[in-house]
């Protein structure tokens, strides 16, 4: 399997620079992986120390944060470099305040995996979720050098639990310990004989408690919303937005008011999804005080601004899971206690199978579905508000995964 492996990430490096002359994102990714090693040059010197943080893209560094943070205080005399794979993780936090050198990670060759570990020679390195590249791996293992993977999620028809994938079973003991998020991780990973594993939960509950700590306010939220029940539709794909606009458009209930943040933010996109909606809207870039307070729908075109908007959701629906794309992240409008709406693609997210099994999170699958659920949560406050406290409850109580990984690096 090393070989076949290797012959691909090979393939794969010509096959991106050709995919690159026609998808802007992966030119992105081809362009910027030119840049590492003079960019690593620049900021590290042979006497630097150094921890090396690796996400695979936006979701992971925001799942990590909490732990990057807390390293930084521990290790205050070291540099951190932090590696993104995809563009939307690097372009998006390429400025990151925790690092002090952020660059994209080289594909994943015997060759780039000990230039980039001689030129980076981490003291610790930390992976978080999954990304899990062999050669690097294998390689910071030859060197003796300590590497962790937190909030870690397994699955059995991963090819770490094959009979064909002992190339990539050797690369997970190239860390020291992995933190998994649940207890059929850790069971998965002691059938491979790979016993220096802790459950200590998903990170990423920590890092949305922490938004509580900030300042949440949004002027022209309170503007727009009022004293109207607030619908919040985030990261919502065209197939969510279907059955949102089908709604929206036939509800007339005017104590009812609906925010819609699309993941994707172009033009073209934005101005269909306005065009769609038969009742009053205005979007983020042309607002201003008199259009938000007659408005029913604000649509949110521009990005950074979902997780405070959650703050002033009443309900709130976040997208990816009509279609195939992937949910997006349930755990932001849960720590605020609201309830939420999902489409029915949920099955790899347990955060979203465990607060639909407690009643805070609804599954739909039609627009009928969506209507009745809707309908339910709009007009009685008693179940809206109960449900919105089950899944900030939710939230509470599966604290701590920081504190349990900080443990174990201060012993």
């Amino acid at each position: 399997m090393k070989i076949v492996y290797n012959l691909s990430i090979f393939a794969a490096k010509y096959l991106l620079k050709v995919v690159a002359l026609f998808n802007t994102k992966i030119k992105q990714g081809v362009d910027g992986r030119k840049q590492t090693f003079t960019i690593l040059a620049k900021h590290l010197q042979p006497s630097d120390l150094t921890l090396w943080f690796h996400c695979a893209s936006l979701g992971e560094y925001e799942q990590g944060l909490p732990v990057f943070n807390e390293l930084k205080k521990i290790y205050p005399k070291h540099k951190v470099v932090l590696t993104f794979f995809s563009p939307s993780g690097y372009e998006i936090r390429k400025n990151a305040p925790v690092a002090d050198c952020v660059v994209y990670l080289p594909l994943d060759t015997p060759y780039n995996a000990k230039r980039f570990i001689n030129a980076v020679k981490p003291e610790l390195t930390v992976f978080v979720k999954y990304d899990i590249w062999p050669n690097y791996l294998l390689t910071l293992k030859t060197q003796n050098r300590n590497a962790i993977l937190i909030s870690a999620l397994f699955r059995k028809n991963q090819s770490y639990f094959k009979g064909y994938g002992k190339f990539m079973r050797d690369a997970l003991f190239g860390f020291s310990h992995i933190f998994t998020q649940d207890e059929a991780s850790k069971s998965l990973l002691k059938s491979i004989n790979y016993n220096a594993v802790t459950v200590s939960g998903d990170t990423r509950f920590d890092r949305v408690s922490n938004q509580l700590q900030t300042d949440n306010t949004l002027e022209f939220i309170k503007t727009f919303k009022q004293n109207n029940i607030c619908v919040v539709a985030g990261s919502t794909w065209p197939e969510d937005e279907a059955f949102l606009i089908h709604y929206i458009n036939q509800n007339k209930n005017n104590a009812v008011k609906y925010i819609i943040a699309p993941h994707n933010i172009k033009s073209n996109q934005i101005q269909h999804l306005q065009n769609s909606l038969n009742v009053q809207s205005v979007l983020y870039s042309e607002m201003n005080s008199a259009t938000l307070i007659q408005a029913k729908v604000l649509i949110i075109n521009t990005i950074g601004l979902l997780t405070k908007i959650y703050n002033y959701a009443n309900i709130a629906y976040v997208g990816g899971a009509v279609g195939t794309t992937g949910l997006h992240n349930t755990l932001e409008p849960a720590v605020f206690g609201c309830p939420i709406i999902i489409g029915s693609h949920y099955q790899k997210f347990p955060e979203a199978k465990a607060m639909i099994a407690q009643k805070g999170m609804f599954s739909i699958s039609s627009q009928t579905e969506l209507n009745s659920i809707l309908d339910k949560l709009i007009n009685n406050e008693y179940f809206r508000e109960e449900s919105g406290h089950k899944n900030s409850n939710y939230i509470k109580n599966n604290q701590g995964s920081v504190v349990q990984i900080l443990d174990f690096l201060r012993k």
